[in-house]
């Protein structure tokens, strides 16, 4: 809801300005506890004024947030979390990842792990926690940006799981990956289509298997050493327009695919 009828116009709380919405700013908004204050009429004429304050918790997140925001804001206390949640039997993974994981860790497991030599873009922990690799580096934007910067050794596996989609330069980005394969290894890349923009710090792609089949044969892999898979359903992308749902204990959470409805495109591509 918005207090003025016209972008840049300020809201009014008890006939004081407190927000100005500037609408050229394309960074993540906050969260915003929301207030109607009938018969406050504001200088504009308005008889509903809307009072958006943000509460500062202290913790560097400066928005109101609900229990769950809380209690994932911080990387180690929510991991610490989701090991709680799977003692019980409750899987912590987004919905809309579960097959795909399934997909590439069954993948990753009959290229033998242990004798693989790793970089990951852009790390979270869930590759390093699935498997026990001979060695694994990681590499995290802005010290290491993948579109401009390589490392001086080559690897056997890399992997690059909800990166693509953030960066400026795909192309570039795969070139590379390419550059730092060994030949004969492999490029693990996982990416979202039917989901809504999450800044992260940008969102700028999205790709059907396809789509991403032709880039990273544009990015030197040959077509018939490149391999790719999706998965995604109706009444997961409705579940995600407003939130990312866990899959939990799969209650209500169908992992049947409806190819015209993918949410996770991925691909395994091997350099000759």
């Amino acid at each position: 809801m918005r207090a003025s009828a016209d972008a840049g116009d300020e809201a009014y709380v008890d006939g004081m300005a407190r927000v100005r919405h500037r609408p050229w700013q394309v960074h993540r908004q906050p969260k915003f506890v929301t207030t109607l204050t009938l018969g406050t009429v504001p200088p504009s004429g308005l008889s509903v004024a809307l009072s958006r304050a943000p509460t500062d918790h202290g913790l560097g997140e400066s928005s109101t947030m609900g229990l769950r925001d809380y209690l994932t804001a911080d990387p180690v206390r929510k991991e610490k979390i989701k090991s709680i949640l799977r003692r019980i039997g409750y899987d912590p993974t987004h919905w809309l990842r579960v097959v795909m994981y399934r997909t590439c860790f069954e993948f990753v497991r009959s290229l033998g792990p242990e004798n693989l030599e790793v970089l990951e873009i852009g790390p979270g922990p869930t590759w390093q926690k699935a498997f026990n690799f001979k060695s694994y580096t990681p590499t995290q934007y802005p010290d290491f940006d993948i579109c401009s910067h390589t490392l001086d050794r080559q690897f056997d596996l890399i992997i690059a799981d909800q990166v693509l989609e953030h960066v400026e330069w795909p192309y570039r980005a795969g070139r590379n990956v390419f550059a730092m394969l060994r030949s004969g290894g492999y490029f693990v890349v996982t990416t979202p289509f039917l989901i809504r923009i999450h800044w992260g710090p940008q969102d700028c792609s999205r790709w059907t298997e396809i789509g991403l089949g032709h880039l990273l044969q544009e990015c030197g892999f040959e077509a018939d050493r490149v391999t790719t898979g999706s998965w995604g359903n109706r009444a997961c992308v409705k579940a995600n327009l407003n939130r990312w749902p866990m899959y939990g204990y799969g209650w209500l959470r169908p992992l049947v695919n409806e190819p015209a409805f993918p949410l996770q495109v991925w691909a395994f591509a091997q350099k000759a």
